[in-house]
């Protein structure tokens, strides 16, 4: 049966990422007017946001990831869920702020048991996608190295999915990540802004990989503006040209997502009102 309408986009940007041109209102009233159920907004969380600041001041620069929880859990009649894509930022599948410590509350008050930055957001969001932007790294790696550094990512607690593996030109095992993914309950995504870039040749294998062994995927837009948001014609096809099975697609309805970040482990989402921590 052909697929022909998804109903989660779980990987979207706002104004915050600041190569993006839309609120979260915009891409809510967006999501809405699509017919979406499910809407994930999921800002760059990179180095690039943090370049040099006085310790005291980091915590004041989190604010934004801290105060999600003004946002309602269900939004012009939309559920959504509070996320970002967290930068990969070395050969071992660190995640972005796992080196530097909160040591202040945002209003300068000495924190007594400082955390790193990584884990005061990630504990905040109810999922994140882990990219690989910064390329530099790998430069001189081995296909080993980058599928271990692939399979160390999916690994930390809160990733949920591993994001646009078929754009980033690196060489790395799809089999060795694919199965640690489906092992680990975690999801793949096949990245429509990818196709924008390339003829999506890699992201085929790997969703024809996903489907011979059985580990779920993402469709997502990777919106950076709201007008994109909904709109997943080039992966559609793709899946439907492989006959890729809609039972693996964790976001083609909203209680379908619900279910795999279920059994990711990660938590249990609750619509009811705001789940997550207060302002610090």
């Amino acid at each position: 049966m052909a697929i022909t309408q998804l109903k989660c986009d779980v990987h979207t940007h706002t104004l915050y990422s600041q190569h993006a041109y839309s609120t979260i209102w915009e891409n809510v009233q967006q999501a809405a007017a699509l017919g979406l159920e499910l809407l994930g907004s999921t800002d760059h969380f990179g180095a690039q946001f943090f370049p040099t600041p006085a310790p005291e001041e980091v915590g004041r620069l989190l604010q934004f990831w801290h105060n999600q929880a003004v946002w309602p859990r269900v939004w012009n009649g939309v559920r959504i869920m509070r996320g970002c894509e967290v930068d990969i930022v070395d050969i071992e599948g660190h995640l972005n702020g796992y080196d530097r410590l909160v040591t202040h509350t945002q209003s300068g008050v000495p924190i007594e048991n400082p955390r790193s930055v990584k884990d005061d957001v990630l504990d905040k969001m109810d999922y994140a996608i882990a990219s690989l932007h910064t390329i530099g790294f790998v430069k001189d790696t081995t296909k080993a190295q980058n599928t271990q550094m692939y399979i160390n990512a999916l690994q930390e607690p809160k990733v949920l999915v591993l994001g646009h593996i078929g754009r980033t030109p690196i060489d790395f095992d799809i089999d060795a990540v694919v199965t640690a993914a489906r092992d680990l309950g975690k999801l793949i995504e096949i990245n429509e802004h990818t196709f924008d870039s390339s003829n999506g040749r890699l992201c085929r294998s790997i969703a024809e990989r996903c489907a011979e062994l059985g580990c779920k995927i993402i469709v997502s837009t990777d919106a950076h503006i709201c007008t994109s948001i909904g709109r997943f014609a080039n992966s559609v096809a793709m899946l439907n040209d492989i006959d890729f099975p809609e039972t693996l697609i964790a976001s083609r309805n909203a209680s379908a997502f619900e279910f795999a970040y279920e059994e990711s482990g990660i938590g249990v989402m609750d619509w009811t009102g705001g789940s997550l921590p207060s302002l610090m």
